[in-house]
């Protein structure tokens, strides 16, 4: 029979070191929005860039829009 005196089953007892260690950089490796983490935000005229940039908009389209913004 199996005698328990006190010690660990060593088998298991690592085996939850590895789910911790697992769960613990799991955590900190998934890129989601922290509250009250600094993040950048898309200024208005980086997304006009990248709406001309993709074909969105035209070239005057942009430039409207950048006169625009520039005036505020």
């Amino acid at each position: 029979m199996w005698h328990y005196e006190g010690h660990h089953f060593w088998g298991m007892h690592w085996f939850w070191w590895i789910i911790w260690i697992v769960l613990i950089i799991w955590i900190f490796a998934i890129p989601w929005d922290i509250p009250g983490q600094r993040t950048k935000k898309e200024s208005p005229l980086d997304i006009a860039k990248r709406r001309y940039a993709a074909g969105e908009i035209t070239l005057e389209e942009y430039e409207t829009i950048k006169k625009q913004l520039e005036n505020k």
